[in-house]
């Protein structure tokens, strides 16, 4: 994949221009509000769980930043395999619950 650059990687990914998974880690305070200031960023997750939820989900905001990641929309968070959070996200975390077992 090469060397990471965190400008020219905010939000896109590759050449194919599709929207990457963004380690809060690896970006400035600053990186990350414009980010979401610009709705590149609608979603968070939780990397260690594998759970995404919305930006101001009271769970989402307890988590180390070291587990959080940032997308772009809950399909992208479904593609690296990521669930619904069960507080902030309830109808579509039911629908993936009854879909997986």
């Amino acid at each position: 994949m090469g060397a990471y650059t965190k400008k020219s990687n905010i939000g896109l990914g590759g050449c194919s221009g599709r929207r990457i998974m963004q380690h809060h880690v690896h970006l400035t305070h600053a990186e990350v509000r414009s980010s979401i200031k610009a709705k590149r960023f609608t979603l968070a997750g939780n990397k260690s769980l594998k759970i995404y939820g919305r930006l101001n989900c009271k769970s989402g905001k307890r988590m180390k930043l070291e587990n959080r990641v940032f997308f772009a929309s809950a399909k992208e968070a479904e593609s690296y395999g990521y669930r619904p959070c069960g507080h902030c996200q309830t109808d579509m975390y039911n629908e993936w619950k009854h879909e997986s077992f």
